[in-house]
This record gives structure tokens, sequence and C-alpha cells, in this order.
């Protein structure tokens, strides 16, 4: 895939990217990636010459578990993953069973939304192709990659629907979005 080496060693950058990927890997959480704005923000600010952590607000870990999708169950794995870190981390690692997403989903958005099938299907789903990139660290230390629109919009700093899905959220998303990265070009 294009960029994915690019894509690599400037997540290898961050410190506390870092951090967050080998703690959840000595977890052994099952299907685990980390997307959204932990990887996607941080290629937008070393495009734009910012501070790698720039904006960063949180770091959203997805796992795959439809043994049991009960709240109660993803409430254990949450502690669980909160007890592996020290504060600032703690609280600003967010881990959701990908496999219950379906449960409270159109509840909280609006949107219905079809149950996955693992957590690499997760990104396919986000409003946008820019922001659908995920990655694990793997035993070996090498990344994966999971982009299914590519990488060429993140690379290219070009924010556009998803054409899967539904647009209702994305000109919010957009303009804050736009606001943080005014150099981002913005396709409706």
């Amino acid at each position: 895939m294009k960029h994915e080496a690019e894509l690599a060693a400037i997540l290898r950058r961050s410190a506390p990217l870092m951090r967050v990927m080998r703690t959840i890997r000595e977890l052994d959480l099952p299907d685990w990636i980390i997307f959204s704005g932990a990887i996607y923000q941080r290629v937008l600010n070393h495009l734009g010459g910012r501070d790698l952590d720039y904006g960063i607000k949180d770091y959203d870990v997805g796992y795959f578990d439809a043994s049991d999708i009960s709240y109660e169950a993803e409430d254990v794995v949450i502690r669980r993953v909160a007890e592996a870190f020290e504060p600032p981390l703690r609280d600003l690692v967010e881990v959701r069973n990908q496999a219950r997403v379906h449960v409270w989903f159109e509840s909280k958005f609006g949107e219905a939304y079809e149950p996955l099938t693992s957590s690499a299907e997760a990104p396919s789903r986000f409003v946008s192709p820019m922001f659908a990139v995920g990655v694990r660290l793997e035993a070996d230390d090498s990344m994966t990659v999971v982009a299914p629109f590519g990488l060429e919009d993140l690379f290219a700093r070009v924010l556009r629907p998803n054409p899967t899905r539904g647009e209702k959220s994305f000109p919010r998303i957009a303009a804050s979005a736009k606001a943080r990265w005014p150099e981002i070009t913005v396709l409706a």
C-alpha cells in the first residue's frame, strides 16, 4: 500500500503512541487495533510541520470479542486496560469492543450500524477515508496497517465523505478538522 512505510515511520516517532501500542500488545486483547485521531492526526501534524502530538485528545483502541457483547464484559476490559497505564495515558486510552458497536451506535449517532465482523472492518465505517486508518503493533514490532480506502487521501490532506455511508455528520466534523488543520482540502 502506498505510504505504508511513511505512516509507520511517522507513528514510531511518537513516544506516547508507541507506549500505548506496546502496552495494548502486552495485554493481548483479541483482534485489537488503534485507530482514529491517534493515527491520522499525527500524519496531518507531521505534514503540517506541527508537533506530532498536537491536538491528540485520546487513543481509540478497538478489540473484537463476539463471545460476550454485554456492557459488563466490555467494562472488565476497559478497567483492565486502564490499570495498565499511569496518568495521563490512563485517562486518554479509550477501549471498546467492536463486536458491540451496533448495540449503541444508532441511539448515540442517529444512524443504523450493521454488526462488524472484526476490528479491521471498523475503519471502513468512519466518516471519511482520511480518518479510516488503524494500526496494530505486532509481536516482531512490525506494524499492520488497516486502511480500507488506502492512505492517499490522508497524505494528500483531502477530507471527503465516506462513499459507503451517509454524510449526516460530515459537515460538522469537516469544519472541526479544517479549524485545526487549515491546510486540508475539504470535498463535499
